[in-house]
């Protein structure tokens, strides 16, 4: 699994490049961390949104695909606010499991 989570790493970053040189095209300049953070935010909004509609509680068309697709996009903002504030997503990861798993025993 770390093999995957490295390569799921490594093409999310190389993602990031990518719409990092349309934002310069775009906008003049990168985003920041905080609009990296907002957009993330705005996406995680959505899986609520789109859980509620799963749940027959809000109605939308879609629903599976989206929510899908927000879920994938939210992990990869993680990993992408993680990077850009050189927190290492992996061992944040261990250790909040670890920490978690201690306090449940």
């Amino acid at each position: 699994m770390e093999n995957d989570l490295d390569e799921i790493i490594r093409r999310s970053l190389e993602l990031r490049k990518k719409y990092h040189q349309l934002e310069m095209q775009h906008h003049g300049s990168e985003w920041t961390v905080s609009e990296d953070a907002l957009a993330f935010l705005t996406d995680a909004g959505l899986v609520g949104r789109h859980v509620m509609s799963q749940q027959e509680r809000w109605p939308k068309a879609d629903t599976d695909r989206e929510l899908e697709h927000k879920l994938g996009e939210s992990i990869w903002w993680l990993i992408i606010l993680a990077d850009r504030m050189n927190i290492d997503i992996k061992q944040a990861l261990t250790n909040f499991l670890t920490k978690t798993e201690q306090q449940l025993k």
